[in-house]
C-alpha cells in the first residue's frame, strides 16, 4: 500500500497554502483524497484553491494573518467547529527576506520570528489540544529548511529561525509523543522561485549548480516525503528533520581553486 492511499479522508491543515510550496502540499493530500483546511492571509489567491481538480469534497478554506495571535485562535476555532479535530496539520507559512544583520530593524527580525516561529508555536499547541481532547494520534509537520544547520549570509535570521523552529519540533515531539501525536520537520529543497521573495535569475543559476544532485526541489520531492511523514509508514518516527534537498542541506559542488573536477 502506498502513503497516499493511507491518507483518505484525513482532516490535514495547510498554512500558506497560496504559496508555491503550500499548493504542492495542498495537492498531495488532495490527490491522496485527503481533506483540506487551506488557509493564508490572501484571502482572494485562497478562493482561488477552491476550483483546482484536487480540491475535495469536505475542504474548506479559513483566510488568517499568523502574525496575528487572535486571528490564529480564530483559524484553530474554525478547525474545531469543522472537524472537531485536525489529523495532520503542516505548519509550512514562511518568509525569506534578504537583509544583512547590521541592516534590518527590530520590525523586520520581528516579523521573520512571528511568521517563522511563534506562528507554529501557537497554532500547533491550539490544534494539538483539539487532537488531544478528540483523542486523535495526529501528526504535525513544520516545513524547515537546510538553512536551520548552513548558515547564510544576508539571510540570518532566516536561518536562526528555521533553526528554532526545529528545536521547537524536537520540544513538541517530547512533550506530545505520550498522546500519540508524532511531529516532524521536512526540510525541502531549493525551489526557484517565491510569491514572497523574489529571486534573480543569477541568484537561482548559481544556487543550482551548486546542488549536488544538479537540480532543484519538485512537486513530487516535496509531496511525496510529506505523505510519508503523515502516513503510518513513518509510525515510529518524530522529532525529525527530514532533508529533501538534493544534498544541498549537506555541502555545495562549488570548487575554490582551478582544478574544479577530480578526475
Amino acid at each position: 500500500m502506498d502513503h497516499a492511499s493511507q491518507l483518505a479522508g484525513q482532516r490535514v491543515v495547510v498554512t500558506g497554502a497560496c504559496g508555491i510550496i503550500g499548493r504542492w502540499l495542498a495537492e498531495a493530500f488532495g490527490k491522496a483524497g485527503a481533506r483540506l483546511c487551506l488557509t493564508d492571509m490572501r484571502a482572494e489567491d485562497l478562493a482561488g484553491l477552491q476550483s483546482e481538480p484536487w480540491y475535495t469534497a469536505g475542504s474548506f478554506v479559513h483566510a488568517a494573518d499568523l502574525r496575528d495571535a487572535g486571528s490564529i485562535e480564530g483559524l484553530a476555532e474554525a478547525i474545531g467547529a469543522q472537524w472537531g479535530s485536525a489529523d495532520v496539520l503542516i505548519n509550512n507559512a514562511g518568509v525569506y527576506p534578504s537583509g544583512f544583520l547590521l541592516d534590518i530593524d527590530a520590525t523586520e527580525w520581528d516579523r521573520i520570528f512571528d511568521i517563522n516561529l511563534r506562528a507554529p508555536y501557537l497554532l500547533t499547541a491550539a490544534v494539538a489540544r483539539q487532537m488531544v481532547k478528540a483523542g486523535v494520534r495526529g501528526n504535525v509537520i513544520n516545513i524547515s529548511s537546510g538553512a536551520a544547520r548552513k548558515m547564510r549570509r544576508s539571510v540570518a535570521p532566516y536561518c536562526i529561525s528555521k533553526t528554532a523552529l526545529d528545536r521547537l519540533t524536537q520540544g513538541f515531539a517530547l512533550e506530545l509523543a505520550e498522546y500519540g501525536i508524532r511531529v516532524n520537520a521536512l526540510e525541502p529543497g531549493f525551489v526557484a522561485g517565491s510569491t514572497v521573495s523574489e529571486l534573480t535569475e543569477a541568484h537561482v543559476k548559481s544556487v543550482l549548480a551548486s546542488i549536488p544532485a544538479g537540480r532543484g526541489a519538485t512537486a513530487e520531492d516535496v509531496g511525496n516525503a510529506a505523505l510519508f511523514l503523515a502516513s503510518p509508514a513513518s509510525a515510529y518516527i518524530t522529532g525529525a528533520s527530514l532533508p529533501v534537498s538534493g544534498g544541498n542541506s549537506i555541502g555545495s559542488l562549488v570548487v575554490h581553486q582551478d582544478k574544479k573536477h577530480a578526475l
